[in-house]
């Protein structure tokens, strides 16, 4: 029987024969496989139904922002005290750009600069890709595969009303897709008469 290792953290599953793992191992597993095929046979293979909208109501419209004056390195605190990877930059109600930790990495770190001294204008990355509540989540999950970004501001009649990431679209896929197994395991299991 051939045998499979699953690694969850520090544990490690060993299984042999036909592999029984709980359902969100299943999911995470299959959004990491369905993650590495291209965008059009993914999205084939998985639900991403729903729209923006629905997903920043149940996440909630909070936005982090920093002025484009700041330093990076209060930039860099902010992300760090909110647990975010990007931060808005914003002049008053006007989007100006967007500071990631991937900015400071590149922009910063490696060319030696000092986050201290370097102001978030500097390095921000002002071609901002932005979104609204009516797409489906399928057209923002292609957007962000295709122009390689992981967070999108959603603006709403030139308005702000938050910013999802890359991570908030995935959880909302794995969610549809446990859904649908546990309505497939009732089917299985005669749940359905």
């Amino acid at each position: 029987m051939p045998r499979m290792r699953f690694h969850s953290g520090k544990q490690s599953l060993r299984l042999r024969g036909r592999p029984r793992f709980p359902r969100e191992l299943f999911c995470i597993g299959l959004a990491g496989i369905l993650g590495s095929l291209p965008y059009d046979i993914s999205s084939r293979l998985m639900d991403v139904s729903g729209t923006i909208g629905a997903i920043l109501n149940q996440k909630g419209s909070e936005i982090y922002s920093i002025a484009p004056d700041a330093m990076v390195f209060e930039a860099i605190e902010m992300m760090d005290a909110k647990n975010v990877g990007a931060l808005l930059v914003m002049k008053g109600e006007e989007l100006l750009g967007i500071i990631s930790e991937r900015d400071y990495t590149r922009k910063v770190f490696l060319r030696g600069k000092r986050s201290r001294e370097t102001r978030v204008e500097e390095i921000m990355s002002r071609d901002v890709t932005i979104t609204s509540p009516n797409e489906p989540v399928e057209k923002c999950m292609r957007l962000m595969t295709e122009k390689r970004i992981r967070h999108l501001p959603v603006v709403d009649n030139g308005k702000l009303r938050g910013v999802l990431s890359i991570g908030d679209l995935v959880k909302h896929i794995i969610s549809t897709q446990s859904a649908t197994i546990e309505h497939l395991e009732s089917y299985i299991h005669g749940g359905y008469q």
